[in-house]
Formats: structure tokens, sequence, C-alpha cells
């Protein structure tokens, strides 16, 4: 009788194998292009908002301007916001499509087909 665990060797194959995607350069770069597009985008909105707050503040004036019947700056400005968060949504969309989805499906494959060779499939 042997004192082997065949039932354990595939988990840490899979561990390993996880370990050694993040490692990896392909990993890295998704990494870097997930961050190359959300950080600045998410530091654009965030200004876009803090403008929107601070003249909301401090320029009551210029936000009270009307623009047409009883539509003022800030309503257009507020408006804008959820415009904004439409089109950052859509951004990211065409960008995971374009940059993201190959590579992370690419590496979801890999380790699929290693964790599959082991049975250990999740």
């Amino acid at each position: 009788m042997s004192t082997d665990t065949p039932a354990s060797a595939p988990a840490e194959s899979a561990a390993e194998r996880y370990l050694a995607v993040q490692r990896s350069d392909e990993f890295a770069g998704l990494r870097r292009a997930l961050r190359g597009f959300v950080f600045p985008m998410t530091v654009a909105f965030f200004l876009w908002y803090a403008l929107y707050v601070i003249l909301s503040a401090y320029a009551r004036g210029f936000m009270g301007t009307k623009i047409f019947g009883n539509v003022n700056v800030a309503l257009v400005f507020g408006l804008l916001q959820f415009v904004s968060t439409f089109v950052i949504a859509w951004l990211y969309s065409r960008f995971a499509d374009r940059r993201i989805d190959p590579v992370a499906d690419r590496i979801r494959t890999e380790i699929g087909e290693v964790t599959h060779e082991h049975g250990a499939r999740g």
C-alpha cells in the first residue's frame, strides 16, 4: 500500500499553475492594460464630478444661468453626469472586447486545459 495521495496531486498542480499564470508576462500585460484604462478613466470621472460639485457650491450664479425655459447650467451638468457614466461604461465594454477579453480567454483556456487534464476542472 502506498502513502501517496493521488487526489492531492491535481490540486497542488492546479495551484502551482495558477501561481505560474499570475507570474506570467501575459497576465502582467493583462493587468497593465486594465489599469491603463481604469485608473485614468476613474481620475477623469472624479475630476468631472468634482467640477460639478465645486461649481454647484461656489459658482451658484453660473450654475443658475438659464439656458432655455427652466433649464439651467446645473441641470445640464447633472444630466451630463449620467451621460458620462454610460459613455465610460460603453468605452470600457469596447476596450474589454478588444484588449482584455481575448487575453483573459486565452489564460482561462490554458488553465482549463491543465485542470481538465488532472480532473479538477471547476
